[in-house]
Order: C-alpha cells, then structure tokens, then sequence
C-alpha cells in the first residue's frame, strides 16, 4: 500500500469556507472515478494547536489530503487517467498552493475492534 499526502492552501482570492466547500462538494465527487484510487480522506482544518517548547512552522494549510493506492504502479496508472487530470484540473481551480508527500506508513498503535462501556 502507498499513500500520498497534500497539505492543501487556498487560493488567495477564496475564503477558507469557500475552499472547504469547493473542494467537498465539487472535488471529492470527482476523486471517485480515479482508477485504483483505495480510499480518500478529506482533513478539514477546524483549529490549531501550538506547543511553546517547538516553534511553529509559517505556512498556511487549509486541508490535507490522504489517498491510497496499492503500489506505486497503481499511483502511475491512476495518475495517466482522465479521471485523475479531470480531478487535478479541477484541484487547480480552488487549490492556491500544495505539498504533496509519497509515504510509507509505519502503524504504531492500531485501531481497536473493541467497544469500551
């Protein structure tokens, strides 16, 4: 499995609320025609949490992107698609600024089947 991270900036003419909405209700409906795309998440900024011990890095996100994909050939070939220039085209209409991430993850504490209570 692959995974790719964006950390998403608004254009500068757009409000936060504008992106949010642009990029839900118009973006991700797009994003489901990509072949071999896995699973999508959408992280919506709701706040921030600062730390006085570690300085703050002065870059703006206003949303982060997960997608998934089995392997790199999967993340090529979905890329190639129509699907996936429709999706970046549209991406460019709301999208100000992006960093984009190929990662590995490395599962430290998994989720839990069980039910507390």
């Amino acid at each position: 499995m692959i995974k790719v991270l964006s950390l998403l900036t608004r254009r500068a003419e757009l409000t936060h609320e504008e992106f949010v909405r642009h990029w839900f209700d118009i973006h991700a409906p797009l994003a489901r025609g990509v072949p071999g795309l896995r699973r999508y998440v959408q992280s919506h900024i709701q706040g921030e949490r600062t730390r006085p011990d570690i300085p703050r890095t002065e870059f703006a996100v206003d949303g982060i992107a997960e997608l998934w994909y089995d392997d790199a050939e999967a993340l090529a070939r979905a890329n190639a698609s129509p699907e996936a220039r429709r999706l970046h085209a549209d991406g460019a209409l709301f999208i100000g600024a992006i960093r984009t991430f190929v990662i590995e993850e490395r599962e430290i504490i998994a989720p839990s089947n069980r039910h507390s209570g």
